[in-house]
């Protein structure tokens, strides 16, 4: 797994992803036009790719087509891939982080990007299929993602409900870019308004969720926690902004789960949060406790693939 992950890293960085996860078998030149890296540096990846398994030559000579279980490997892929590389900021500087945390923030930051990629490889199947499977269900006609990043699980939905409306939301302007771009590649901007806003900020002008049927916050939540008064104010403007009988979604972990397939993955979430971030996750009974504050009366809680990671649907 450590060898997959790394190379599939290395397709990553050298942006190939892409061609590793189509249908289509590809060559020496698609690597070459597509990571712009000359004849030799593309057949060496190639010849790793292939030697590893996770390429497959096809029967046409140069050419290549992915490992039928592509997408298992990069799903598991990304726990190693998340917490050894993403995370290795914090990991390579402990100590600095246990002393003097503030100070150490400061210091040493993750990389976004890195951040986000293995998170997606995670999600594929850790969480995200859930979270479209109860959306999908429902049938919503206006959905909202709350620090949606570049989008895709709005546009993904839009591109599952032809009649529906999207919003995402997000602080990052390099993100709400990024999903204006992927709205217009997918084919939905014409459905789909993106905001750049904190989600703090919904707790005195709820106005751009008002009227959704569906509201979905993945993994962002529990960053607010450390103030509950203002994560109450937004949880009681979602539930003030949702129509009767929508829900609120919320996709997050909770704190060193003891259960044997998931202690060891949620301890080690739960002590890059508390040690190198300064966030305490809610546990499954404070978020139960904090939706029911804002008003929802039925909560219920999914234990989702990914280990210590749970689906909250609170329903208007």
């Amino acid at each position: 797994m450590a060898a997959v992950a790394a190379l599939l890293e290395v397709a990553e960085q050298v942006g190939i992803s892409a061609l590793l996860d189509r249908a289509e078998p590809f060559g020496i030149d698609d690597v070459m036009i597509t990571a712009d890296i000359p004849r030799p540096g593309a057949e060496t990846l190639l010849q790793a790719l292939a030697a590893s398994g996770l390429l497959i030559a096809s029967e046409k000579p140069g050419e290549f087509s992915p490992c039928p279980d592509m997408a298992d490997r990069r799903y598991e892929s990304g726990y190693l891939a998340w917490a050894l590389n993403a995370n290795s900021p914090f990991i390579e500087n402990s100590t600095e982080f246990l002393r003097d945390p503030a100070s150490a923030g400061a210091h040493h930051q993750r990389d976004g990007r890195s951040v986000a990629v293995t998170s997606k490889w995670i999600g594929s199947q850790g969480f995200y299929p859930a979270v479209i499977k109860e959306i999908y269900a429902r049938n919503p006609s206006r959905i909202v993602d709350l620090g949606a990043g570049a989008g895709g699980l709005v546009i993904h939905l839009l591109q599952m409900l032809p009649d529906a409306r999207g919003l995402t939301l997000d602080l990052s302007h390099a993100a709400c870019e990024e999903a204006e771009s992927a709205a217009v590649r997918a084919g939905v901007l014409g459905r789909m308004e993106i905001v750049t806003r904190s989600i703090e900020s919904l707790a005195s002008d709820p106005s751009p969720i008002r009227g959704a049927e569906v509201i979905h916050a993945g993994f962002v939540m529990h960053d607010i926690g450390a103030k509950p008064d203002v994560q109450d104010a937004v949880l009681r403007a979602c539930w003030t902004a949702i129509e009767d009988g929508g829900a609120l979604m919320i996709t997050d972990a909770v704190p060193y789960v003891s259960g044997r397939d998931e202690r060891a993955f949620s301890a080690l979430f739960t002590y890059l949060h508390a040690a190198s971030m300064g966030v305490r996750l809610p546990t499954e009974e404070q978020w139960r406790m904090a939706l029911r504050r804002a008003g929802f009366k039925k909560v219920e809680c999914q234990t989702l693939p990914m280990p210590g990671s749970r689906l909250f649907i609170a329903t208007k």
